[in-house]
Parts: structure tokens; C-alpha cells; sequence
């Protein structure tokens, strides 16, 4: 149960203090069928006969800035990833800020320069905005909320409830990268190598793995709580089971050399410039071939397999190099916290 006093920091991690939050607290308040889906981006009904996907997110990432983004790009590009994963086209954001008095101008001209770049990257517009001015120590610098609406081409369902046994897993890239970079400004960590966010928009992904593999389950970015987040949270809904092969899961040295140092799995690792997806076996390496085409799919890969759930229940399995399984659980409580 959700403690009744207070929200505590593992309550935005993505992983199951947040997953209690969002059932006991939002949906029983917001009970829309919508959002009842379990997806990134809600789907409606856009009179006479099309439909859109709404999404909606708030970052509160310290620092403003890091290595690869800042808070800005991160908005932006959340935002429009959270959309995609619909099969939408994205076509427009709000940004509303919330900024604490005493925030320097010049600060804020630069993360909305960021994020007026990110949008052109992403060709979305930005069309609508809010702010408002705190007292100071009423917010840490700034917050940002951005809200992204999109099209839903007609024949395009996407679901995390929709994978099936026999179904390949993919991810667009390596994974934990921002969530390090984000760690190390913070704690003033050194690595022998550069470690950036990958903060991207990736609608463009998102669009060239479906013209490859039209009959692809579902999509995801695997941002708070990580990949192990996203994977538990499809095979939840689908009732099926996933086995990783744990050599196949592309993470940089630097990056797993970190969460060894710090004690953290690189699986549960907030990303904000990947993408994962779920397609039948045959359009698997079509899927693989688009993604790495894409400037943001070079280092994609296929990393699992959707089976028959075993008589316990849905799980997610790591089969290890040394041909041992582990469970991957999702994260429980906070690893990072304020990371977007």
C-alpha cells in the first residue's frame, strides 16, 4: 500500500513504489480507459475518423545541465519519444515552467534554445506554453512540463499487452548511458572515459522500424527503472515471459565498469535515447536493419524472446554467459533520484 503521511523519493523511480503510486493514487482518481492501457502515450478518438496519442511528462533532472543534454533537450525529447511509441506522428508540444525566483535569465535562454532545437531535430512545434515564478526555495532552479500530441496513421495498434510467444526483443542502443552521465556531474565522479547522456528524439526510429516491421507489438523507452522496468511491465500485460541473453545487451565498458563501482545494475539504468520493441520473429532483423541505419540505432540489437509464461507467472529471465538464468525484477525504491 502507498503510505498515507508522504511521497518519498522511491515513489518516482519507475519502479514498483512508483507502479503502487499510479495504481492506488492516479488511476483510482483519473479513471480514464486510456490510461488504464498501461502506455507511454494515450490513444483517443479524434472525431470524424482518426485518432491522436497525448502524452504528458515533468523534469525535474539536477543539475540543469550534464554531459550529452540539459534539462531542456530532455524535455523535449522525452516528450515526443513518449508519443511515438504510439505509432503516432508527433506534431505539437506544450511547455509550461515552473522557475524559482533568482533563476539567471541567461540559464533560461539557453535551455530554451535547447529545446527549440531539439523540436526542429524532431519536426514537432511547440505551440502552446505556461509559467510560472515561485518564491525562492520554492523549486530547485526550474521545472519543466511538456505535454505532446500526435496522429495515429489508421491500422497502427501498438500494446504492451500485445506480445506474443515466439516474439523478438529489441533495444536501439547501449543501455544506462544517461543515467551515469547524470551521476557523475552530480557526484563529481571521474571515468578514465567520456560518458554523455543520450538524450535524442527518436520518432524517426520509431518510424523507419514500423515501415520495416509493420506488424511490430509494441514500442518503449526505457527511462526510469530502465530496461528492466519496461520488460516487466510488458510481460505483466501480456501474461508472457522473456528470457534475455545477457551478452547481446549492448552497455558500454565505461558504463558497466561505473554501475559496478557504484553497486548498481546497469539494466535498471534510466535512458532517455533508446528505444525498445517487441516484433514477430520474421521481421525481427528487418526491424534490426532500420534501426541501425538510423543515426540513434547504430548499436541496436537483439537481445531477447518472448516465450509461454512458466506456471509461476510472468517473468523476466537473464540467461547468462556462464548459462545460468536470473530474474530481473523491477527496481525497487530509488536508485537516482530526479533524473528527468
Amino acid at each position: 500500500m502507498v503510505s498515507n503521511a508522504t511521497v518519498q523519493l522511491g515513489h518516482g523511480s519507475g519502479g514498483t513504489m512508483m507502479r503502487r503510486l499510479i495504481d492506488e493514487v492516479f488511476l483510482e482518481a483519473f479513471d480514464a480507459p486510456e490510461l488504464h492501457a498501461g502506455d507511454d502515450a494515450g490513444i483517443a478518438p479524434l472525431p470524424p475518423t482518426g485518432r491522436i496519442a497525448l502524452s504528458t511528462d515533468t523534469f525535474v533532472v539536477t543539475p540543469h545541465t550534464f554531459p550529452g543534454g540539459d534539462i531542456g533537450r530532455l524535455a523535449v525529447c522525452g516528450t515526443v519519444n513518449d508519443v511515438a511509441t504510439s505509432g503516432a506522428r508527433v506534431r505539437y508540444l506544450s511547455c509550461g515552467f515552473v522557475i524559482e525566483e533568482g533563476f539567471p535569465l541567461d540559464d533560461l535562454r539557453r535551455i530554451c534554445a535547447s529545446m527549440a532545437a531539439a523540436a526542429r531535430e524532431a519536426h514537432v512545434a511547440i505551440i502552446t506554453g505556461d509559467t510560472k515564478v515561485v518564491e525562492r526555495g520554492g523549486a530547485d532552479g526550474i521545472y519543466i512540463n511538456t505535454a505532446g500530441v500526435g496522429e495515429v496513421p489508421e491500422g497502427v495498434t501498438l500494446s504492451g499487452a500485445a506480445c506474443r510467444p515466439g516474439d523478438a526483443v529489441l533495444v536501439s542502443g547501449t543501455l544506462g548511458d544517461h543515467g551515469i552521465a547524470v551521476m557523475s556531474v552530480r557526484e563529481g565522479l571521474a571515468f578514465s572515459t567520456d560518458i554523455e547522456s543520450d538524450a535524442a528524439p527518436l520518432n524517426g526510429l520509431i518510424a523507419d522500424v514500423l515501415a520495416a516491421a509493420p506488424h511490430t507489438r509494441c514500442f518503449r523507452d526505457p527511462t526510469r527503472g530502465g530496461l528492466a522496468s519496461t520488460l516487466n511491465e510488458f510481460v505483466t500485460a501480456s501474461g508472457v515471459e522473456i528470457e534475455l541473453d545477457e551478452a547481446a545487451i549492448p552497455v558500454r565498458p565505461a558504463v558497466r565498469a561505473a554501475c559496478d563501482m557504484l553497486g548498481y545494475d546497469p539494466l535498471q539504468v534510466a535512458n532517455e535515447g533508446k528505444m525498445v520493441a517487441v516484433v514477430p520473429a520474421d521481421e525481427a532483423e528487418p526491424a534490426l536493419a532500420a534501426m541501425r541505419a538510423n543515426r540513434y540505432g547504430a548499436d541496436a540489437a537483439i537481445i531477447g524472446t518472448v516465450r509461454e509464461a512458466a506456471p509461476t507467472g510472468p517473468a523476466v529471465l537473464v540467461r547468462t554467459p556462464w548459462g545460468s538464468s536470473r530474474i530481473l525484477d523491477m527496481l525497487v525504491g530509488e536508485q537516482l533520484p530526479r533524473i528527468c
